[in-house]
């Protein structure tokens, strides 16, 4: 026991005294980010000085930290993957990644990690990428404060900015993702964070995220991106802090939720899209103190969906507040603050003492035949919402907020 005990203080020197650091530059004894990688053992680093690098594909598969001062310039000349990494422990941080090559069969990327863990790729500005960072079969990830800048072609021949498949206990955080196909991508990743990101300007979704379950998406905005968001086919995702703007179009949503099932949704605002949320085959979701402000249709909830609640949210000035396409009545609203509620409060409680039926006719109508927009602000329309709410005949009429609030929600 003794002698074990000189013995393994004695590796873990050795470890540390082995590990080197390389560094790489124009004045340099080495000028080559290719040399320096053959040159590195595991668990050394690379320190590469300003200047622009024209390396065609750079591979690194032995554990490695690569720091760049500066932000030097991988200029992959619009031909090459840039880095194409397969390992474990391996960092990237600080470097100007750029001219990314594209390929539709090889989905060519600024950096691709294959079967990995534990790593880390942070503080890089990615610019002209086509996929800029693609992650498969990997665990264990860290992508923090990137820029990601594509260049949009076509839904077709663009790649995503940030796409992981088949991953696990990923940290997406603090990025900036524009103009590729989709900002973020998920598929098939599982216990994973996504916080703090902005996804914008994006050819169709801001975040894509399929069959990935356990995951969160906390305080991120979503902006001007073709089709919104779509969050399909998974369970147990809790949605909060987020913000989802000015997402327009007629095929466009702040959110699309496809079979989810026990999730939440929480403290989001939704500003300006076309849809807030738009539902369908989705089951067990807590909707809660959200605000929607100013939307088309704040809320669209298929026929398909069951056993949703939605409480103490705030809806101002959107043109329909919920719309639906069946008149069974399967999901709760109740202590929600609607901006359109004419109802009363004799007993001073806060809450009114009329149920609010948040479904117009008018919106029944465009729902089967949405030629119907054309008579939206129409006198004709408005008599026929007020004819609606005394003698209800087309709107569900279960479909209610029997505990709707006078004041605003605080949220």
């Amino acid at each position: 026991m003794l002698r074990l005990l000189f013995i393994l203080p004695t590796i873990v020197l050795s470890t540390v005294v082995s590990a080197r650091t390389i560094v790489v530059g124009k004045d340099q004894p080495v000028t080559s980010i290719r040399k320096a990688i053959e040159l590195a053992g595991n668990n050394d680093t690379i320190v590469v000085k300003p200047g622009m690098y024209k390396e065609g594909n750079l591979v690194i598969n032995r554990t490695i930290v690569l720091l760049g001062e500066n932000f030097p310039v991988i200029d992959g000349e619009k031909k090459y993957e840039i880095f194409t990494i397969s390992g474990s422990g391996i960092t990237i941080k600080g470097f100007q990644i750029q001219n990314s090559g594209q390929s539709a069969l090889n989905d060519y990327a600024s950096i691709k990690v294959i079967d990995s863990k534990n790593i880390v790729i942070e503080n890089n500005r990615v610019i002209n990428s086509y996929f800029g960072i693609h992650f498969s079969n990997s665990s264990f990830i860290t992508i923090k404060n990137n820029t990601i800048t594509g260049m949009p072609t076509t839904e077709q021949n663009t790649g995503n900015g940030i796409h992981l498949w088949k991953c696990n206990n990923a940290l997406i955080d603090n990025n900036r993702a524009t103009g590729h196909r989709d900002g973020i991508y998920f598929e098939f990743v599982t216990e994973s964070t996504i916080q703090h990101n902005r996804s914008e300007k994006n050819i169709r979704y801001g975040l894509h995220f399929m069959f990935s379950n356990n995951d969160r998406y906390l305080k991120n905005t979503f902006s001007d991106n073709g089709a919104g968001v779509a969050v399909m086919y998974s369970h147990n995702v809790k949605m909060e802090g987020n913000r989802f703007e000015k997402n327009w179009g007629p095929s466009s949503y702040g959110i699309l939720l496809k079979d989810i099932r026990d999730s939440h949704i929480q403290n989001n605002t939704f500003f300006k899209n076309s849809v807030g949320i738009h539902m369908e085959g989705s089951s067990r979701i807590d909707a809660s103190k959200n605000m929607f402000k100013e939307n088309g249709w704040a809320i669209k909830v298929q026929a398909s969906c069951d056993d949703n609640n939605f409480y103490q949210n705030n809806f101002f000035g959107n043109t329909f507040d919920i719309a639906t396409n069946g008149t069974m009545v399967l999901n709760k609203f109740y202590n929600n603050y609607w901006d359109k509620y004419e109802g009363y409060d004799r007993n001073k409680d806060g809450v009114g003492d009329v149920p609010y039926h948040p479904v117009s006719m008018y919106s029944m109508i465009v729902e089967q035949n949405p030629n119907a927009l054309i008579l939206l602000r129409s006198f004709i329309v408005s008599l026929f919402d007020k004819a609606e709410k005394a003698i209800p005949s087309l709107t569900p009429e279960n479909l209610t907020d029997d505990k709707p609030m006078i004041k605003p929600n605080k949220l």
